[in-house]
């Protein structure tokens, strides 16, 4: 009776995820700083980090489930795993913050060719970059991810409000496979793009802004396809899914931030 609970907070065991992690991601970034100067041994070293680092999130978050099913996610655990996430999400605002600084100021105070001081009539794009139409393929993703995001919500409306779970999981099927289909487009656009990552500082932010955002919608899509398998399964409550929460709240930021990037690289920025 002295060691029985008698409060909603789970105290964790000891977990050799978090260093095992962090091991990994060590090994990742060292072995990114050795491939970059292509020295020997880089690539092999960033997979192993790669892997080490994968493999912890799923056995980590596979126990997150089984203390989920075990009872220790009371209401008020509940409650601290959102404003994690929400605090995540912050965070990842705060990343694309600075590719949108970036590419607003260079787009406002155009460097020399040599990188050394502002131009004062510089043109942006910078001369010889042929930019993308924003009313065609671009146009076409926007309304892709929106559809997505918007399925993503019928299914979370069909769990919470109507428990329909059948309609929940035609919600996620068409969110993912939408999610995909972005994917597919991005790639397309990519091997179509009229200029490059490296030599101009247009490209470079281009293919930052935009492909951390395709790296992104790539990592939903998973979330969401996991939060499918979970419901067929048999997972997933009205009273208990911060994990398909999160996921969708993950989804609409991605959806948020391309927005973003519609209208001020595509649109205004071309």
């Amino acid at each position: 009776m002295a060691h029985e609970k008698n409060h909603d907070y789970h105290i964790l065991p000891p977990s050799i995820w978090p260093l095992f992690g962090a091991l990994g991601a060590f090994i990742m970034l060292f072995g990114m700083v050795l491939w970059m100067p292509k020295q020997g041994g880089g690539p092999w070293m960033f997979l192993i980090g790669l892997a080490m680092v994968l493999y912890v999130m799923y056995a980590w978050w596979a126990e997150v489930v089984v203390e989920s099913h075990s009872g220790d996610h009371t209401p008020v655990v509940r409650i601290g795993l959102r404003y994690g996430f929400i605090m995540f999400i912050m965070s990842e605002v705060m990343f694309f913050a600075a590719w949108f600084w970036s590419f607003f100021k260079h787009a406002m105070y155009p460097m020399n060719p040599d990188g050394t001081s502002p131009l004062v009539d510089g043109v942006w794009p910078p001369v010889g970059i042929e930019t993308f139409d924003p009313w065609h393929l671009p146009l076409i993703n926007t309304l892709i991810l929106l559809c997505s995001g918007m399925a993503a919500t019928w299914a979370h409306h069909a769990l919470v409000h109507e428990n329909n779970r059948q309609d929940m999981k035609w919600g996620l099927i068409l969110a993912v496979a939408l999610g995909a289909l972005f994917t597919v487009f991005q790639v397309y656009e990519y091997s179509h793009a009229a200029f490059g990552f490296s030599g101009n500082i247009y490209g470079a932010n281009f293919f930052m802004a935009t492909g951390f955002h395709g790296f992104h919608v790539l990592i939903g899509t998973i979330f969401l396809l996991v939060c499918l398998l979970r419901l067929n399964r048999g997972h997933f409550t009205p009273e208990k899914h911060v994990g398909f929460e999160a996921a969708a709240w993950y989804w609409h930021f991605v959806d948020v931030v391309w927005l973003f990037l519609f209208a001020a690289v595509y649109i205004w920025g071309g």
